[in-house]
């Protein structure tokens, strides 16, 4: 089975001569930010590197893979004279011009007239230099010796050209999606073989540490539509084009390049959206698709919906979970559970002592110091934020419980670690540079705000939109703000560009060719349940429905009852006889069997590293 990724890419893209130039690859940017995870078969966790490195990572352009294991180089890989033991890349007639990935495999640029020729020219000959995936522990198959990389999958990068407006067959200028594959069986020898800058951070304050919160409505109001002013200024009518409807179409294209009669996926969180959209556009290309961490895209039509629709778990995932699974668990695996003055720490003792220590920081931030930024602040923000993130993945919750029982004891030494590597997405101590590149949040509102560009915009204007921000954070005050902030920005949207090339407004029960495997979790603090059985409702006998009780965004918390149910769909093409069937995770947090020898800071940045896939704000 081979798995492919679309990805993010820079300015890429070269067009023949009868194709007109664009400027950058817009569309599949926008796909990486909103967590696309659409490829044929969805591979989540980017690749793992074997050596750690000591230092966050700075952010690299597409195709540049830290993660991977080959060793940097400069240079044009053409000065390595030894031929590849693998043969010769790209293959021919590959519509995705696959080479192994190294940190030079970015795709062409707009303005290469010959882009083959240049693609080409960068494929390196050494298998060292590639990106090799990990033997898996149920790899039993016998390896030759001679061979270091038998029995380890390889990274495949590549590019497709698509048409960047589907809807005008006289617009000739093109996307080029940057595709990256991983192929499982790996290869065989030839014998013969954006983080918020200072400004979002600024406008982005949580609405209980403010003295006026209209004051500050105001500022990020002014914010977004200087965003979106410069945005069309630089773009023009690129953003017409990133719908979740054309991100369908791309998505076709893909199946279609690689001569697949029907779609196989595994789409999570945003991915969910674009599976449900594919499938009641394109009903007779489905194939064995799962949909997990369910969306309802109905809901973002909305004014806001992206937001407000979201709210359901987070508090319940807090008290039950974050809270409640601590005490559970017990001191000797949950720092908050530690006894107080000789006393056993109860759930709602440890709720409102909670609520203390969170809510004194709307009054006074607490003072740090970290070596990588200096002085630094833990504010109500950004420690919200970080427990919202950390819902989305139980495994970090150890972690947070230790960072909540230092910052109550009065060490702020952790928190201001933790919170910082959080924070920033370049080197403080460094100028910063001019930088055009859109961060991920702005791609992210370019999506959203498509999709709901037609529900009408309020006619009280800001009015309205402090009242939504009240609402949310009065129902969620783990999520309410973070969520407002996503959805805020469509308040501008129409003016610069009234109306996306194609948005998908139709009902979500078509007749589909296979059914779709949905996955809606109980804890889920950004798709809830609900969104899974309000789609299986609408698409019927189109879909089933496993609801997962566990913690966590989509079916991380491992169940062996869920991944026997998914696998026997995707393998086999079997699903239950029921709409519904109920799974259970086979663990509970804080429980997981977490190494004890790596220490709270190291899996919080494991944790950072990944929640970016996850939600883009919380990154």
């Amino acid at each position: 089975m081979e798995k492919t990724d679309i990805q993010a890419s820079s300015p890429i893209s070269a067009v023949p001569q009868t194709r007109k130039r664009r400027s950058w690859h817009l569309r599949a940017a926008c796909v990486a930010a909103l967590l696309c995870l659409a490829g044929l078969y969805h591979h989540l966790q980017p690749p793992p590197h074997p050596h750690p490195h000591p230092h966050p990572h700075p952010h690299h352009p597409p195709h540049h893979h830290p993660h991977h294991d080959h060793h940097d180089h400069h240079g044009p890989p053409h000065d390595c004279k030894r031929p590849s033991p693998y043969g010769t890349f790209p293959k021919p007639n590959d519509p995705f011009h696959f080479l192994p990935c190294t940190n030079i495999t970015v795709p062409p640029a707009l303005d290469d007239r010959h882009p083959d020729k240049s693609w080409s020219r960068l494929f390196d000959p050494n298998p060292k230099h590639w990106s090799w995936g990990n033997r898996t522990d149920q790899d039993t198959e016998p390896h030759p010796r001679h061979d270091p990389f038998a029995g380890r999958g390889i990274y495949l990068c590549g590019w497709l050209d698509v048409p960047l407006d589907y809807t005008n067959v006289s617009d000739a200028r093109i996307t080029r999606l940057a595709v990256t594959k991983y192929q499982v069986s790996g290869l065989a020898p030839v014998r013969g073989r954006s983080k918020p800058d200072h400004w979002s951070m600024f406008a982005g304050q949580y609405r209980e540490v403010l003295a006026s919160p209209r004051a500050q409505l105001e500022v990020a109001d002014a914010l977004n539509d200087a965003i979106f002013g410069a945005c069309y200024r630089t773009h023009g009518d690129l953003p017409r084009f990133v719908s979740t409807a054309f991100v369908a179409r791309d998505l076709e294209e893909i199946r279609k390049a690689l001569g697949e009669d029907e779609l196989t996926a595994h789409m999570i969180s945003y991915g969910t959206g674009i599976g449900q959209t594919y499938a009641n556009m394109f009903p007779s290309s489905v194939g064995r698709m799962i949909l997990d961490g369910t969306e309802y895209v109905k809901d973002h039509r909305l004014l806001g919906g992206f937001g407000w629709t979201a709210l359901d778990n987070a508090t319940d995932a807090w008290h039950d979970g974050f809270l409640g699974e601590c005490i559970n668990a017990g001191p000797e695996h949950c720092d908050l559970a530690k006894p107080v003055d000789g006393k056993p720490v109860t759930l709602e003792g440890l709720e409102a002592r909670m609520e203390t220590l969170i809510t004194s920081l709307i009054t006074r931030p607490v003072a740090g110091y970290t070596n990588f930024s200096g002085p630094s602040l833990v504010t109500y923000s950004g420690l919200v934020g970080a427990i919202y993130g950390s819902l989305y993945n139980a495994f970090s919750w150890p972690a947070l419980a230790t960072l909540l029982y230092e910052l109550e004891a009065g060490n702020a030494t952790l928190a201001s670690i933790m919170l910082e590597h959080s924070s920033w997405e370049y080197d403080p101590s460094l100028p910063s540079i001019p930088n055009k590149k859109p961060s991920t949040d702005e791609l992210t509102f370019l999506v959203i705000c498509s999709d709901g560009y037609d529900a009408a915009l309020p006619k009280d204007g800001l009015d309205w939109w402090e009242s939504l921000w009240a609402n949310m954070t009065a129902k969620s005050w783990v999520s309410g703000n973070s969520r407002f902030f996503g959805v805020f920005p469509c308040q501008h949207f129409t003016e610069y560009w009234p109306a996306p090339a194609e948005v998908y407004r139709g009902d979500l029960n078509q007749t589909l060719r296979n059914p779709v495997l949905l996955i809606a979790e109980t804890y889920d603090p950004a798709t809830p349940l609900r969104n899974g059985r309000r789609l299986l409702a609408e698409m019927g006998s189109n879909a089933r429905l496993i609801a997962h009780h566990g913690y966590g965004h989509s079916s991380r918390d491992k169940s062996d009852c869920t991944d026997a149910i998914a696998r026997g769909y995707i393998l086999r093409g079997e699903l239950p006889a029921e709409q519904e069937t109920a799974c259970f995770a086979n663990e509970k947090p804080y429980l997981y069997g977490v190494d004890k020898g790596k220490d709270a800071l190291a899996i919080w940045r494991e944790h950072v590293g990944e929640l970016p896939y996850l939600n883009p704000r919380l990154g």
